[in-house]
């Protein structure tokens, strides 16, 4: 994950960052903790600003991008955290699962340092074609992806049999991950959206230029306006984002 970070990650902040509405659910989630680990943590998004907060970041790059006045950030990877047992009240990570290179190790260090709570922003592999932008023009690389995600019944045992909560996706979502612009079909034209977003990041223009030449012609025709005229109607949606809470 550092490497991939280190690479892709170098204009993360122009694009990400914390949308206030799943922020109030991450930190609804917390409940009365007052020390909090933030496993995978990047460049600080849903980082609770009124407790006592350390960061987890395998990834140089992304802790070079950290504002200033940040929770304090430890270079280290969610398998082997640099803490003794029950040393926060709770540990967060947010979508970051995928990354990791061995997830029963992940979670199981993240429930080894939280006394009381572990909370996890994350994704249901199961919607993979729920988001339109996969299917219609990166169908190889979306099914690529969602094979390799850990199923949501897997990501909750990890955690301890983890209580599940869905999280919509607001259309005007302040955090430009995969699925957030998908009322704003526009956004993923611009190369600066797509850096942001790891699935595409990682794939050259080349792998992404059919693709995109095929969203933009169906923009500029009104092709996707008329095939989603539903969306358009839409404030949130459903598209498979989890809060995974475990005790």
């Amino acid at each position: 994950m550092a490497a991939r970070y280190d690479a892709i990650g170098r204009t993360y902040t122009a694009t990400r960052g914390t949308d206030p509405r799943i922020a109030a659910r991450i930190w609804d989630a917390l409940g009365d903790a007052r020390t909090v680990v933030n496993v995978g943590a990047g460049t600080g998004s849903y980082e609770p600003p009124d407790r006592d907060v350390t960061a987890v970041e395998p990834s140089a790059v992304m802790i070079a991008q950290r504002p200033p006045g940040a929770a304090p950030a430890v270079q280290a990877s969610a398998e082997a955290l640099p803490f003794e047992d029950a040393s926060f009240d709770a540990a967060m990570a947010v979508l970051t699962l995928h990354h990791w290179s061995d997830l029963r190790a992940g979670c199981a260090e993240l429930r080894r340092v939280a006394r009381d709570r572990v909370v996890v922003f994350s994704w249901d592999p199961t919607y993979v074609g729920r988001m339109w932008l996969g299917p219609e023009y990166f169908p190889q690389y979306s099914r690529e992806d969602a094979e390799g995600f850990p199923s949501l019944a897997e990501q909750a045992a990890a955690f301890g049999d983890a209580a599940v909560e869905v999280v919509p996706i607001p259309w005007d979502c302040r955090d430009g991950f995969f699925s957030a612009f998908w009322r704003r079909p526009e956004a993923y034209l611009d190369p600066a959206v797509r850096a942001g977003i790891s699935t595409l990041a990682k794939r050259s223009e080349d792998e992404l230029a059919e693709g995109l030449a095929r969203l933009r012609a169906d923009l500029d025709s009104g092709a996707w306006a008329r095939r989603h005229a539903d969306l358009l109607e839409r404030d949130e949606l459903d598209l498979g984002y989890r809060l995974l809470v475990g005790r």
